[in-house]
């Protein structure tokens, strides 16, 4: 398992949205802290980047998935309707 600052695994593993999301949150909360050294910073920042996508990933994956079902509703209810 890759690890990155703070230890956690690399977004390229398979991660929850929940869980990239809290870790997201993690990382903001430490950027914004402040105290860290530019290189740890810049780490921080590149995983953030790194969750964010994964995050954006989850939330159009269940986007697709909302609108498949809608649309599928909505067929159901046009043959419905036909009969």
């Amino acid at each position: 398992m890759t690890s990155n600052v703070n230890g956690t695994a690399a977004a390229g593993e398979t991660l929850g949205y929940e869980q990239a999301r809290d870790e997201l949150i993690e990382v903001v909360r430490r950027l914004e802290a402040g105290g860290t050294s530019l290189e740890e910073s810049l780490a921080l920042w590149e995983r953030g980047e790194e969750l964010a996508k994964v995050c954006r990933r989850w939330l159009e994956g269940a986007r697709a998935r909302l609108d498949a079902a809608l649309a599928e509703e909505a067929e159901d209810e046009e043959r419905d309707g036909a009969e």
